[in-house]
C-alpha cells in the first residue's frame, strides 16, 4: 500500500484511538492496520493505541511506528498466559465486555481530543462511550464477511429452524436463504454453544448496535470473498471497506514496505537471512524447498496430549519434515531426536529433519522457500497470511469460524485438504490417517506431480490466489484503494 497523497498535509492531525480486544489474535490485525494507516498518513496522525498493561509489556518490544503510541489500562481480565486453559472464549468476552469500559473511558479522558475511536466489533461498550461523547466509533472485524454475514441474518437461521449450537446434528441441510451467502450445508456453518440467543452469545451482542456504527472494517479482500463482501456494502447505510488481509511484516521503513507489497517480490528459491532471533529460519535454510510442513494450530486453541502424539507419530513414521510450534513446550518427551539437538534454549526439540519452537514469525516461515504446506486450525489470520505466501493449507478446524473457513479453503478456493471430516474433539485422528493424508498433501507418496493432480492444482491454485492477494494490497488494488476511502473518511469526520 502506497503513501496517502501529500496533498492531505494540509489537513490537521487526526487522533486515533484503537482498542483491540485483549487477545494475540485480535490485537495483531488490528496494530497491522494501525502500522498501515501510520505508513499512509505520515504526521497527519497519531494513533493511541490501547491495551492492558500485560499487553503493554509484550508490544514494548516489537517495533512500532512513532505516529503509534501505547497506552495501557490496568490488567482487570485474566492473563494471556493461562485463560485459554481456564476459561471458554464466551466467558473471556463476557469478563473483557464488563471489566475494561471505564479503564478505557479513563484513556480518553487522560488524552489530547480524540478524532475517531477504532475498536474491536465485540467491545459494545466503545460504541456506547463514542455515542456518549459524540466521537465517531469505527467497528473492526477480524473474521471473514462471510461470518460476518450468518451471524447478523442470525434471525433467519432461527426462523428457519437451525441452531448454530447444533451444525453437525443435521449435516447435510443446506442453508440458502442468507443475503450473499451461496448455498452452505449446515454442517460448514460456525458452532456457537450458545446458539442463536444473543443473551447465550456476547459475539451475538454487537449486532444489536450496529446503528451506532460510523463505519465497519473487515480484514479479507475483495477478491477472496466478492459476493458476501459486496452485499454488506450494500446492506449499511455506513461504508463498509475489505482492507485485508490485516497482516504483520508491515512497517514504517519504506524498503520492507515496498518488499513486502511488490516492489521486491521475491522468487521461488528466497532463504530468508537468519539472526539470533529467527534461528527457525536458520533451519529451514537447511531443509529442501517446499520440503517442510508446517504446523500451528494459534494463539488460543488447544489440541489433547492423546491427539498431538498421534499427529506426530503419523509424521515420523515416514520421516516427514516439519516445524512445529508448541506454545506450552510440553512436547519434548514425545520427539524423536538424531542426536543433533541445539543448544538454543528457544529450540523446544531439533533434529536434522524436525524442529518444534514456542513461537515463531509465522509469516516469515510461510514465506520461506522450503515450506511446501501448512497445517492449520483455520484461525481468519492463518489463513490470510498461508494465502499471501501462497502456501496450501490441511485443515484442522476446532470450532467458531474455524469450521466454515475450512470450507473455504477446501471447497471454495481449493487450496487445501481437510485431515478428516469431523472437527474439533469429536474424533481422534489416528496415526496411520495422519500419515497417509500428509504424503498426499505433501506429494511424497512417489507419485509425479503429473500423477498427483489434486496437489498439483492444489499448489497451482494457491500460486494463483497469492497473486491476488498481493494486486489487492498493492497500490490501486481493492484493499489499497478501500484503505483510502477510509482515510478519506476519517478526515471527513475530523472537519
Amino acid at each position: 500500500m502506497e503513501e496517502f497523497d501529500k496533498e492531505q498535509k494540509s489537513v490537521e492531525r487526526c487522533h486515533i484511538v484503537a482498542v483491540p480486544f485483549p487477545g494475540r489474535g485480535l490485537i495483531n490485525p488490528m496494530m497491522n492496520f494501525c502500522k498501515h494507516l501510520a505508513f499512509k498518513l505520515g504526521d497527519n496522525v497519531k494513533i493511541t493505541f490501547v491495551v492492558t498493561e500485560e499487553w503493554l509489556g509484550i508490544l514494548q518490544s516489537t517495533p512500532i511506528p512513532p505516529q503509534i503510541h501505547l497506552r495501557s489500562t490496568p490488567d482487570v481480565i485474566p492473563s494471556e498466559f493461562v485463560r485459554s486453559s481456564m476459561l471458554d472464549f464466551e466467558t473471556f468476552t463476557a469478563i473483557v465486555v464488563a471489566e475494561m469500559e471505564a479503564p478505557f473511558e479513563h484513556v480518553l479522558n487522560t488524552s489530547e481530543p480524540t478524532t475517531v475511536i477504532i475498536a474491536d466489533f465485540s467491545l459494545i461498550w466503545a460504541l456506547s462511550i463514542g455515542n456518549r461523547r459524540n466521537i465517531p466509533v469505527v467497528s473492526f472485524w477480524t473474521a471473514s464477511s462471510f461470518m460476518f454475514s450468518v451471524l447478523y441474518h442470525v434471525d433467519l437461521l432461527t426462523k428457519n429452524g437451525h441452531s448454530l449450537a447444533h451444525v453437525s446434528d443435521c449435516c447435510d441441510e443446506v442453508i440458502d436463504y442468507i443475503p450473499g451467502v451461496s448455498p452452505t450445508r449446515l454442517a460448514d456453518m460456525p458452532l456457537l454453544p450458545g446458539g442463536n440467543d444473543p443473551k447465550s452469545n456476547p459475539e451475538l451482542v454487537s449486532f444489536t448496535m450496529l446503528d451506532k456504527v460510523q463505519c465497519l472494517l473487515i480484514a479479507t479482500f475483495y477478491e477472496l470473498e466478492p459476493q458476501v463482501t459486496s452485499n454488506l456494502k450494500t446492506t449499511f447505510p455506513f461504508p463498509t471497506y475489505s482492507i485485508g488481509p490485516s497482516i504483520s511484516n508491515i512497517t514504517t521503513s519504506d524498503d520492507q514496505h515496498y518488499h513486502i507489497h511488490g516492489k521486491t517480490i521475491e522468487s521461488s528459491n528466497t532463504k530468508y537471512v537468519s539472526n539470533k532471533e529467527h534461528y527457525y529460519l536458520e533451519w529451514l535454510d537447511s531443509q529442501p524447498i517446499s520440503s517442510v510442513l508446517y504446523i500451528a494450530f494459534g494463539s488460543t486453541v488447544s489440541i489433547s496430549g492423546e491427539q498431538m502424539k498421534e499427529i506426530l507419530a503419523g509424521l515420523c513414521e515416514d520421516g516427514i519434515r516439519y516445524l512445529l510450534v508448541s506454545r506450552d513446550g510440553q512436547l519434548t518427551s514425545s520427539l524423536p531426536g538424531d542426536g543433533d539437538g541445539g543448544s538454543d534454549d528457544d529450540e523446544i526439540g531439533k533434529s536434522s529433519r524436525t524442529l518444534v519452537v514456542p513461537w515463531c514469525d509465522q509469516l516469515k516461515v510461510l514465506c520461506h522457500s522450503s515450506v511446501g504446506g501448512f497445517w492449520t486450525h483455520c484461525g481468519w489470520n492463518s489463513i490470510m497470511e498461508s494465502i499471501y505466501a501462497g502456501v496450501p493449507m490441511l485443515t484442522f478446524p476446532i470450532h467458531y469460524d474455524q469450521i466454515p473457513n475450512r470450507k473455504l479453503i477446501v471447497d471454495d478456493l481449493k487450496v487445501g485438504m481437510k485431515v478428516t471430516e469431523e472437527f474439533g474433539t469429536k474424533a481422534l485422528v489416528k496415526r496411520d490417517e495422519v500419515k497417509k493424508i500428509v504424503k498426499k498433501f505433501m506429494n511424497i507418496n512417489g507419485e509425479s506431480e503429473d500423477d498427483n493432480n489434486e496437489a498439483k492444482e492444489m499448489r497451482r491454485r494457491s500460486s494463483e490466489l497469492k497473486d491476488v492477494c498481493r494486486i489487492a494490497l498493492a497500490k490501486g488494488g481493492s484493499s489499497d484503494t478501500n484503505l483510502d476511502g477510509f482515510i478519506k473518511d476519517i478526515l471527513h469526520f475530523h472537519g
